[in-house]
């Protein structure tokens, strides 16, 4: 009766090590890729925002824009922390003012979901006009897509947004 024998050789083993850590290399690196790709959309978010609000402000008229958004995000919200929360998402008032430093009145909804980037202050804004009856003014995030009007007056001190 004839026993076989079974031998990897070192290079074998070696062979296989490199091909996992090879591997486990490769999707470290594709998830960094991914988290740099939604970490860049919110900040072109913001500054595309940002760049609509000062547009507007320095006239008057309105502006419908859709924006993009990683998917994770649910909702952007503008929040007046100076006053308390009232409407239908009043519930989220308290989680929002976790990231909430001093000058922020956007804040990405739920917390951690912009890859660190949670909060932002946008300039020329009427917060209070804004935030009149829902505080915090949440617009939803659908499939991707923020779709906001920007709007002003003219004699109006700041920038109105609506859903």
């Amino acid at each position: 009766m004839k026993k076989g024998q079974m031998k990897l050789s070192f290079g074998m083993i070696f062979s296989i090590i490199l091909i996992i850590v090879f591997l486990a290399f490769a999707f470290y690196v594709i998830k960094l890729l991914i988290e740099s790709q939604s970490k860049s959309e919110v900040l072109i978010f913001k500054e595309d925002l940002q760049n609509d609000i000062d547009r507007i402000w320095r006239g008057s008229g309105s502006l419908t824009q859709e924006y993009n958004l990683p998917k994770k995000i649910e909702m952007a919200c503008f929040v007046d922390f100076s006053v308390s929360s009232k409407g239908k998402n009043q519930d989220l008032y308290r989680n929002l003012k976790k990231v909430y430093n001093e000058f922020e009145n956007l804040i990405f909804y739920p917390i951690g979901s912009a890859q660190g980037l949670n909060a932002a202050e946008i300039k020329h804004i009427n917060l209070e006009e804004i935030t009149k009856t829902e505080n915090p003014y949440c617009i939803d995030n659908l499939d991707g897509e923020v779709k906001l009007i920007i709007k002003r007056d003219y004699g109006e001190e700041g920038v109105f947004i609506e859903r």
